[in-house]
């Protein structure tokens, strides 16, 4: 897993997501963020490398990865 900063543009792909959400009801942002896990989960495709993220998000809680 990548713990090291990978994005091309960061901020440009944080700002598409605020993007994506306005306009949104809480159940359809939340909706749309399963969604979004989803698609990125199906882009990974390796189980362990999923799992290996999800335990450092789960450590990280609100402090930047």
């Amino acid at each position: 897993m990548t713990s090291e900063p990978n994005f091309e543009d960061a901020d440009a792909f944080y700002e598409s997501l605020l993007d994506a959400h306005q306009g949104l009801s809480r159940e359809q942002s939340e909706s749309l963020n399963a969604r979004l896990v989803l698609v990125l989960a199906n882009q990974v495709g390796s189980t362990q490398a999923l799992l290996a993220c999800l335990k450092v998000a789960q450590q990280t809680g609100d402090e930047t990865l």
